[in-house]
């Protein structure tokens, strides 16, 4: 009976090691895809920036891209994926916690607040390279270099 116990036991640690395993796997995944997401919306108006047409729902998508982001961000970095996996991310972000969520809150305020303000190309040029910085701002911090 002993040793059904320990086999038991011993299964058990391994379901519970697993699911950590998986949990790190998904947390990176979903922030990969979310990080994405976000390069991708925002090759249209990266676009638009070095003369390409105008456009504004390509901008409003990228826009709605960043609010995403920088709602669902800081959910994406939980302490079980500090380490596992194939990931960009810093130890940093978890040793300055509060100035990486902060960095996500901003670029969702920002982004907010280009939605209503970027009405046409002129608004567009003169707002957008600025909220690139929230992006850039955290790469430089938080994401080792390639």
């Amino acid at each position: 009976m002993t040793k059904f116990w320990v086999a038991a036991g011993i299964l058990a640690a391994g379901i519970v090691a697993a699911g950590t395993v998986m949990a790190q796997g998904d947390a990176i995944a979903q922030r990969k895809a979310i990080m994405k997401a976000m390069s991708d919306a925002g090759k249209a108006p990266a676009a638009m920036l070095k003369g390409e047409a105008f456009s504004l729902p390509a901008v409003q998508a990228a826009l709605k891209t960043m609010q995403d982001a920088g709602k669902k961000g800081p959910d994406l970095f939980p302490d079980t994926s500090k380490t596992g996996g194939e990931t960009a991310a810093l130890p940093k972000i978890w040793e300055a916690k509060n100035d990486f969520n902060a960095k996500f809150a901003k670029l969702e305020k920002d982004a907010t607040a280009a939605m209503t303000s970027i009405k046409d190309e002129a608004s567009f040029k003169a707002v957008y390279p600025d909220l690139l910085k929230d992006c850039g701002a955290c790469h430089t911090d938080y994401r080792a270099r390639r």
